[in-house]
């Protein structure tokens, strides 16, 4: 029998969030959409808008988004719940069972010679995408958006100008598109939370109760004021198949050289 050649593809990882869709159209546009799998990892917090925004956006993009989930977990509700693990210096669980395993599991599945995520150009996020290439090059990565020098405001804009309207957690003040109960979150966001999502705030609590640990700082959610904490946006970091990266506090000395235009991402050559 002949050979079947295994064509090699790009993944695009979708995660509702607003960067990671103009990462995908640009990677489309430069590899082309016979080239590149998207794939939107599903929990049960996210909010149900997400429906929406992934099919406005598969009529922009002209492709289908795949859509996968853990098979242990619906939520991180469920981990806290069952497993009794909250957070810790380490990372959070959640991170790792609903977004993490699921990664690595369509790594395994799919041939790729690249991975495209959504990470922006801002020093911040610069650094971060060299630690996670540096940390995890087997998967890689590749920044469509740091090479574009395009800002969240910047996609935002794209998406509207493109008569898509952003994810209802954006409309509601909230930075990110993430799970309704994020634990790396502060006190602000959980007010913020208790705000326009009161049963999730409770459910959140007596998980934490369950746990024996708390997601905020020196104390449970049912006992944080409600005027404690900062409820301005940008309230919690983006959760998406990349949250947990070590030493994304330390600036890499490849970031000026990326900020300053001496280097891509791409001549980096971190994997």
């Amino acid at each position: 029998m002949p050979l079947v050649k295994i064509k090699i593809m790009k993944i695009g990882w979708f995660s509702c969030g607003i960067t990671s869709a103009i990462a995908c159209k640009l990677a489309i546009e430069e590899y082309g959409k016979d080239n590149v799998r998207l794939f939107y990892i599903e929990i049960d917090s996210a909010h149900e808008d997400n429906n929406r925004f992934i099919s406005d956006c598969e009529k922009w993009l002209g492709v289908t988004v795949e859509r996968r989930r853990c098979a242990k977990y619906k939520d991180q509700f469920d981990v806290i719940e069952k497993a009794k693990y909250v957070n810790s210096p380490t990372g959070a669980m959640c991170t790792k069972v609903l977004k993490k395993d699921v990664r690595k599991a369509i790594e395994k599945e799919v041939e790729f010679d690249g991975q495209i995520f959504g990470f922006e150009y801002s020093k911040k996020e610069i650094n971060r995408a060299i630690r996670f290439a540096e940390q995890y090059g087997q998967s890689k990565p590749l920044y469509p958006l740091i090479d574009a020098k395009m800002t969240k405001q910047q996609c935002a804009e794209l998406l509207l100008l493109n008569g898509i309207r952003l994810p209802k957690m954006y409309e509601l003040g909230f930075h990110n598109n993430n799970c309704i109960g994020c634990v790396k979150g502060g006190k602000g966001y959980w007010n913020h939370i208790r705000k326009h999502f009161p049963n999730e705030f409770e459910r959140m609590a007596k998980a934490e109760r369950i746990a024996g640990h708390s997601c905020i700082k020196n104390k449970f959610l049912d006992q944080l004021g409600i005027n404690e904490g900062n409820h301005e946006p940008p309230i919690v970091p983006d959760c998406g198949t990349f949250c947990e990266i070590e030493f994304a506090h330390i600036i890499d000395s490849k970031v000026e050289k990326i900020m300053n235009g001496y280097i891509t991402m791409k001549q980096l050559k971190l994997f």
